[in-house]
């Protein structure tokens, strides 16, 4: 497998705040990678950075062999997505769903917009007649379903998720973590996932990163999660604070 995603040594600082300590993993073409830890560990301000979200102060990103640069082109935004955690705050409530996946193509000079608009919508489960509905009409699944349809319109080959699901009932959870592995399968692409729930990021991905205060403290598989084969008294903290934690089917 090749490499679709590298951080070396990363640091971001706010003002005299190091959010990030030096922080460095590889993601492999294809794979679903997780990042856990505590609120305040740094796991949305790592994607934030690599979507040009946050000040890198110091170290290095490299996306499929390509180093970045201090600011993000349209030919990185081509490649990489982002999902945010609030689907009530990630999209625009005075537009319909039909401008919402346009713009990003207007933006990008897409001729066969109205094709690609369609066929997001039936990817992510939302047929013809959403399409010009607005945000205030839809339920908070759905509103997700819109945002996941955004990231896909440009057809990128890595989505970075903050979080995706963290916002919405439980039932609903599970449509939505299962749609997104069957997007993954399909087209092939690569996951950064942040989550706070073990069973999510074990459901999800492959590999692992534990994080705590802006540092990476281990690198782990899904099945040393679940099996409990961890070297860091942290990671152990927070396999007990989730007690009775069992990875989703």
């Amino acid at each position: 497998m090749t490499s679709a995603l590298s951080v070396d040594r990363l640091e971001v600082v706010f003002d005299r705040f190091r959010a990030l300590k030096g922080v460095s993993l590889e993601v492999q073409s294809g794979e679903s990678f997780g990042l856990v830890g505590e609120s305040g560990s740094g796991k949305s301000t790592l994607l934030r950075a690599i979507a040009g979200l946050a000040p890198i102060a110091s170290g290095s990103i490299t996306v499929n062999g390509k180093k970045l640069g201090a600011r993000r082109d349209k030919a990185f935004y081509r490649e990489v997505q982002m999902v945010f955690q609030d689907p009530y705050g990630s999209l625009h409530p005075r537009q319909t769903v039909d401008r919402l996946l346009q713009e990003p193509l207007a933006i990008h000079g897409f001729a066969d917009g109205q094709k690609r608009i369609q066929r997001a919508l039936d990817e992510v489960g939302l047929g013809t007649g959403f399409r010009f509905r607005y945000s205030h009409q839809l339920s908070g699944g759905q509103r997700q379903r819109v945002a996941i349809a955004r990231a896909l319109i440009l057809e990128p080959s890595i989505l970075l998720l903050d979080e995706p699901t963290s916002a919405l009932d439980a039932s609903v959870q599970a449509e939505v973590l299962n749609l997104l592995e069957e997007i993954r399968r399909r087209r092939k692409l690569t996951f950064l996932v942040v989550s706070h729930d073990l069973a999510i990021i074990t459901h999800m991905c492959e590999r692992l990163m534990v994080m705590q205060n802006g540092e990476a403290v281990e690198h782990l598989t899904a099945d040393d999660l679940v099996e409990r084969h961890v070297s860091k008294d942290y990671t152990r903290n927070l396999l007990r604070a989730s007690d009775g934690f069992v990875r989703t089917a």
